[in-house]
């Protein structure tokens, strides 16, 4: 049985301490929160911590599930490998890439299990997706966006996400590793354009974003995301990659509001173009999608699986700070105003490795 201590009951920690109640090989020794005791049906009678560090030396878990903002992911990742945990924490990794390696570092040299919650690497139709891409061949053209028109309690949430982190980092590294997942390529520059909509939010950060990543194949992408009630819900949702040999694409059907979290990850059906004339497009139907508690449970089972079977997890948290680096250099850009060289300052290992290489942007 597996002692798991749960940090954070926001919409991702609710989902994963419900992934553990209802799973017979865990066991929730505690969740931390800081506004006390959850009111959700069934995670009322766990014992419940205000502070992150008591809590891991009371209860003396084996895994923690780390889901708070994203500031407090890195210290409170090593301190939990610290204390004998291994470590399931929420995307983005870290704030900054210097952070994250710091994170990966300790869990190799700790002998610990880590691993990232990046959710669509969990999901079947995604998975069909890079699949049918990869089959189209590069080089491609990733366009990608998550536009959300957010009010009330969402922007509250939004508005406080930013505090740390912009929406081109919090949401862009999913898409930024579905980009790295279909090309083998290295990313070589990124450029980024921003603007901050609304005076609710510090004068130092934006609440719109958007990005252009090239890739030594010369494959190019580009992400947008933007957050607040002045969103527009015109095209917030575009998911398609395009190669000389033709496209696939998410269609929109059946999205509901942009806020909503399950229609983030939904997928519905994927539209297979060739570029050869007279080939009818295909359209691929993906239905009974699993909704957003069954893809977190889907993570956290993966999860025990790794601390289970020992999985070697080197390749998934050299991807983490990989997709990281570019979402961190595309919010650098737009701070600077100027692109930024990923290749300079790559290691020898990260400069080899076979796609998603670790990243440093130039300071």
């Amino acid at each position: 049985m597996t002692r798991v201590l749960i940090a954070g009951l926001g919409n991702m920690g609710f989902s994963h301490a419900l992934a553990h109640h209802y799973d017979e090989t865990a066991h929730i020794v505690g969740l931390v929160n800081r506004t006390g005791a959850p009111a959700q049906a069934p995670l009322q009678d766990y014992p419940v911590y205000s502070d992150f560090h008591h809590a891991l030396v009371q209860t003396k878990p084996d895994l923690v599930v780390i889901a708070t903002y994203s500031d407090s992911h890195a210290p409170y990742a090593i301190a939990a490998m610290e204390a004998g945990a291994d470590v399931f924490v929420e995307k983005p990794l870290a704030t900054t890439v210097a952070d994250a390696r710091a994170v990966t570092d300790a869990a190799r040299h700790l002998g610990r299990k880590l691993m990232v919650g990046y959710i669509l690497r969990h999901h079947p139709s995604w998975q069909r997706l890079i699949a049918e891409a990869r089959d189209l061949g590069p080089p491609y053209v990733f366009r990608m966006n998550l536009n959300q028109q957010s009010d009330g309690p969402t922007w509250d949430t939004h508005k406080a996400l930013m505090q740390t982190t912009s929406p081109i980092v919090d949401c862009g590294v999913h898409y930024v590793d579905v980009m790295c997942q279909i090309t083998d390529a290295t990313p070589q520059r990124v450029h980024g354009i921003g603007l901050r909509l609304s005076d609710e939010i510090a004068e130092n950060m934006y609440n719109y974003g958007q990005f252009q990543v090239s890739f030594s194949d010369g494959s190019v992408g580009w992400y947008e995301a933007g957050w607040g009630p002045m969103m527009s819900e015109t095209a917030y949702f575009v998911k398609d990659v395009v190669s000389p040999n033709g496209s696939v694409s998410i269609t929109e059907t059946d999205k509901s509001g942009s806020d909503d979290v399950d229609s983030h990850t939904a997928v519905g059906s994927l539209i297979v173009h060739h570029s050869t004339q007279g080939t009818p497009d295909r359209r691929i139907d993906l239905p009974a999608e699993p909704d957003h508690n069954a893809l977190c449970a889907a993570e956290q089972a993966h999860m025990l699986r790794v601390i289970a079977d020992d999985l070697n997890m080197d390749r998934h948290m050299q991807d983490a700070v990989a997709s990281l680096a570019i979402c961190l250099a595309a919010d650098q850009s737009i701070r600077s105003g100027a692109p930024v060289d990923l290749t300079s300052d790559l290691t020898e290992a990260e400069a080899t490795a076979p796609a998603s290489p670790s990243l440093t942007p130039k300071t």
